[in-house]
């Protein structure tokens, strides 16, 4: 059994979901489970009609519903055509559009969301999604149900990135799911979406549509799980920095998992925890070349010093300066209790005997973050930082790549380094606006200077 997941942009239009009916059905004899995301920019324009409602633009709401209803059955028509099933996966797209309209009404009414309400809204884009291509399967005589992901991926009630219960999952996968695929049907459900044990609707995060993938994997113990994306699978950086980027056929665990957490596009960055429980190997294909080689992920996997490069932008550094901090027994616990407190996490940390430094992604709580630190001592914040990841199994066996790392970095200023405890990521965090030449530098120095890549 294999379970195989497609992004927004494999499912993005008709002659898209036409593609990933022919990948599943080339592989029907290893009885595939299919989960599927929202139509390419889907969720964003879900998400943007909810602000907009509540923010009282309504005729702007109202407009993208508009236009999102009729996306949506155009790509059914033209898969279904003039069929009853057509027919009647119209009307139940209308009606998830009506009710739309009637919550961008509510929105607009009350001036605020809720992440209820938020999650509610976004979790439409794969449901509807997973219809479609559920039908599309059927029209072409392949015996597909749809499966509501929310009878299946069971969470708890942390709105918009709520926790799956791996026991609950399990179960849901043994009775909805399992009895399928024994049959030889090919059971079809959205990624990104969960329910509370209550029947609420959730949501996994950004991009949790890879993680439903791995839980249902996980929980069906799966012999492997693919992901299809819009490249032919993980690179040594990003191909829109790096053009010349390599393809890396073979990966270990660790070394994606870093490479996701710290920018790499093609991975959510939990996607790879529950494989990696089970042993469970995750492959990453294009869609729109299924012919290729793509990228394997499993323990076993060559070792080199750098594996590949990665970078994030528009990352916040905040710098505590105290006194106080030498020798205080506890001290670095309650700074991090107020990270805790204010439900926001912590990437890249580096300590001195006075001073701790730390990145973040999120600043919603910034504000109250900063007042908080100030009880310890002196705050400073960089809002226009960025972060380096050089990720490779072998960096630590020889400070020879740190230095060539440092070395091609030339004049471009470091504020903060640290290797992490796995010994896997030379991180740096540096401006923002040097990201992209320090990541051409560094790629240059491990894969252009015969340096081999796979």
């Amino acid at each position: 059994m294999i379970v195989c997941k497609f992004g927004g942009t494999s499912v993005a239009d008709a002659a898209a979901i036409t593609r990933v009916i022919d990948i599943v059905t080339a592989r029907q004899a290893s009885t595939p489970v299919v989960v599927v995301s929202a139509l390419g920019g889907a969720t964003n324009q879900l998400l943007d009609l909810a602000h907009k409602a509540a923010a009282g633009e309504l005729l702007g709401a109202v407009q993208i519903i508009e236009q999102l209803r009729d996306r949506h059955l155009t790509v059914a028509a033209a898969l279904l055509g003039d069929s009853a099933e057509g027919h009647e996966l119209a009307v139940e797209i209308g009606g998830a559009f009506d009710e739309l309209a009637h919550l961008a009404e509510a929105f607009r009414t009350l001036g605020y969301l809720t992440p209820r309400s938020l999650d509610a809204v976004a979790a439409m884009g794969e449901i509807l999604s997973s219809q479609i291509v559920a039908a599309a399967f059927r029209r072409r005589g392949v015996d597909a149900p749809w499966v509501d992901a929310r009878d299946v991926i069971v969470t708890n009630d942390v709105f918009t990135r709520a926790e799956p219960d791996a026991e609950g999952i399990a179960a849901a996968c043994r009775a909805r799911l399992l009895p399928h695929v024994q049959a030889g049907r090919i059971p079809v459900l959205g990624g990104f979406v969960g329910a509370t044990p209550q029947r609420i609707t959730t949501t996994l995060g950004r991009g949790g549509s890879d993680y439903s993938a791995s839980l249902v994997g996980a929980a069906l113990d799966a012999t492997a799980i693919e992901i299809w994306t819009d490249v032919d699978g993980m690179l040594t950086a990003d191909p829109r920095v790096i053009p010349n980027a390599r393809l890396i056929e073979r990966i270990g665990f660790e070394e994606a998992a870093e490479l996701a957490a710290f920018g790499a596009k093609v991975l959510h960055p939990a996607t790879i925890a529950p494989a990696v429980q089970r042993g469970i190997p995750v492959y990453v294909f294009n869609s729109r070349n299924p012919g290729g080689t793509g990228t394997m992920i499993a323990f076993d996997a060559p070792r080199f010093p750098v594996r590949a490069i990665a970078g994030k932008r528009n990352t916040t550094l905040v710098k505590l300066r105290s006194t106080r901090m030498l020798l205080a027994p506890g001290f670095l616990r309650r700074v991090f209790e107020v990270f805790e407190r204010h439900r926001t996490s912590v990437d890249v940390v580096t300590t001195s005997e006075v001073s701790v430094s730390v990145t973040l992604d999120d600043e919603a709580q910034l504000g109250a973050i900063l007042q908080d630190l100030a009880d310890f001592g002196d705050v400073a914040v960089n809002r226009r930082a960025g972060v380096l990841a050089i990720v490779g199994a072998g960096i630590a066996d020889s400070s020879a790549a740190i230095g060539r790392a440092i070395s091609a970095l030339g004049d471009i200023p470091v504020h903060m380094a640290s290797l992490s405890a796995t010994g896997i990521n030379f991180t740096l965090v540096i401006d923002d606006e040097h990201v992209v030449p320090a990541m051409q530098r560094l790629h240059g120095a491990f894969f252009e200077q015969a340096v081999p890549a796979a």
